[in-house]
């Protein structure tokens, strides 16, 4: 080794020791008579000091170092005069006896401290850099000790890890697929795997009852911060199991990273159903660190001759808590930013439940006095409340309440990421109408089942049919979900019927499947959590870029190496691929 110690490691009982240490210069300040130079590692930093007393050769040396140089320096560890209690070697310095350069850097484009003056695009060109930093590091360990974690809870309950193939069959259902030419099949491609929800069904028909993978998935589809086109999946399947069983096993693996990796001990893990959550927070995901839940007012607001009422579908309000004293300046910002096209509401009501007792709305002159009172009753409000209304389509208006609802919740300070609020959502519709292909597509993929008592409804009344299925959500992020499967070839072939597929179509997507599910396929479930999401909930991120060690921006690129990129005219030819003009 070229180093006796790293240099997050010496302490006060190191005094008077002789030691190496090897690292990258962070900076050094020279004040004539000393210098000092903070070397730093992935472990820590620890300061060197040059003085009178170190030969003149050396401290000629130590002026040449510029910022991120690799030395290698030996020294004896002597005890600071002026200490640093915020780090782990504060307490200590090294007097330098013997300086190597084992490599010059040139000077670095941004800062590489805690705060730097690097911009996103240019830190993602030199992200090997940024990756010396302290809070991207520190989120890389973060994501290694939670793997570690994941894989001892599982392997304690007899999961087995099983790696699945990489180069699949292309699937119609869900995203768009990375497709992969064959050179040896001509004409023909491999698919990357949106997930390897087929592979870990076969394997329960295998009898490995227990399967895990932290697993690479990818999937062609315009990204955002919380998504990239390969993200990495906990993905679980269990045999002999039903629902409660996959939602205390996996609310348990939840409880264990919390307890281990963030110290945290999590509350209750409420069970809430889709068309709750929906009715309640007008998202399948709702935020449960604050309440603001949406109170439907078609009882209390029509046929007061309000056209912007008396023609909606749907009137929801909320009761943002005390923020009766909103300026009108406010409430007009507020109005616009609900008026923007991604959002795209025409307008926002309000009453104030005003301090002295009295309300006031933006619509006094369609309601009195007295429907103004009913108004606060419905919302439980108190003087000081302010009361929020939208109106319009029923899933357009539950939408826009959402993004009002959370927007409230930041500005009130009520979405703290200190604080954890899990919640499993469950009873899903199977399935969902397509404007655009008219038909119905699976809300999860084509596998789930339905709840037994609603089968008979795939006929009359598909869009009533509920699912086997749950998700895992905390903080208003969905970090897993998952389902009952369908083990049963009549009930798959029939749910391929309901979304669409001729019976040649969804043998030649599935045949393996439905094959298989004739040689004994037993009762089975499972999940997957996307680890990228949960760690950066762990890391208090709303980006999961800086949990990943080398991310794609957000037209799917990867600025440091310059991927995608075209290939040569003899690859494309040995690929039998043409380029389009």
């Amino acid at each position: 080794m070229l180093r006796t110690h790293n240099c997050g490691q010496l302490n006060i009982s190191n005094l008077g020791q002789s030691v190496t240490l090897c690292g990258w210069v962070q900076k050094s300040r020279d004040l004539g008579g000393t210098t000092f130079i903070d070397v730093r590692d992935r472990y820590g930093l620890t300061q060197l000091v040059l003085n009178t007393d170190t030969e003149a050769t050396l401290r000629d040396k130590s002026r040449s170092l510029g910022r991120e140089f690799v030395i290698r320096v030996s020294g004896t560890v002597l005890e600071r005069t002026s200490k640093n209690p915020k780090m782990a070697t504060g307490d200590i310095e090294i007097a330098v006896t013997d300086i190597d350069i084992l490599n010059e850097s040139k000077i670095p484009p941004f800062l590489i401290e805690d705060e730097t003056d690097g911009g996103e695009e240019l830190r993602a060109k030199y992200r090997y850099l940024d990756l010396r930093r302290n809070p991207i590091r520190n989120n890389l360990v973060l994501r290694h000790k939670m793997a570690q974690e994941v894989r001892r809870y599982l392997s304690d309950l007899d999961f087995i890890e099983v790696e699945t193939p990489v180069l699949i069959k292309s699937t119609p259902e869900g995203a768009r697929d990375f497709v992969v030419p064959s050179r040896m099949n001509p004409g023909e491609f491999y698919a990357l795997p949106q997930s390897p929800q087929t592979f870990k069904q076969l394997l329960m028909v295998s009898g490995f009852d227990r399967y895990f993978q932290i697993v690479k998935c990818f999937r062609d589809e315009d990204l955002r911060a919380d998504r990239q086109p390969e993200f990495t999946q906990i993905d679980c399947e269990m045999s002999f199991i039903e629902q409660e069983d996959i939602l205390n096993i996996f609310e348990g693996m939840t409880r264990h990273l919390f307890n281990h990796v963030k110290g945290i001990q999590l509350d209750d893990f409420p069970r809430m159903d889709y068309a709750d959550a929906m009715r309640l927070y007008g998202s399948d995901k709702p935020d449960l660190r604050f309440g603001m839940e949406f109170v439907e007012m078609n009882g209390l607001v029509k046929g007061k001759n309000f056209g912007v009422f008396d023609n909606a579908e749907l009137v929801l309000g909320i009761n943002a808590k005390g923020c009766a004293e909103y300026t009108r300046k406010q409430l007009d910002e507020l109005t616009e930013w609900l008026k923007r096209p991604q959002i795209g509401a025409t307008g926002l009501i309000y009453c104030r439940y005003q301090p002295d007792g009295t309300l006031k709305s933006s619509v006094d002159k369609f309601y009195g006095e007295d429907d103004l009172t009913n108004w606060a009753a419905a919302f439980n409000a108190e003087p000081g409340d302010l009361i929020l209304m939208l109106a319009g389509g029923t899933d357009k208006v539950r939408k826009q309440m959402n993004e009002l609802r959370l927007e409230m919740g930041s500005r009130l300070g009520l979405r703290d990421k200190n604080k954890f609020a899990p919640l499993w959502v469950v009873d899903f519709p199977l399935l969902e109408w397509d404007e655009e292909t008219s038909r119905y597509h699976a809300m999860h993929h084509p596998f789930t089942s339905p709840k037994p008592e609603d089968i008979d409804l795939l006929d009359s009344n598909p869009g009533a049919v509920r699912a086997n299925a749950y998700d895992l959500v905390i903080n208003g992020t969905e970090i897993g979900g998952g389902s009952i499967r369908i083990h049963d070839r009549k009930l798959q072939s029939l749910m391929f019927k309901h979304l669409g597929f001729s019976p040649e179509e969804a043998q030649k997507q599935f045949g393996f499947l439905m094959d298989a599910f004739e040689f004994g396929a037993p009762p089975h479930g499972g999940i997957a959590f996307g680890f990228d999401r949960l760690a950066s909930i762990f890391a208090g991120l709303d980006s999961i870029r800086d949990v990943i060690a080398f991310p794609k921006n957000n037209s799917g690129r990867d600025v440091m190496i310059d991927s995608p990129s075209t290939i040569a005219e003899a690859q494309m030819a040995e690929l039998k691929i043409r380029t389009v003009n």
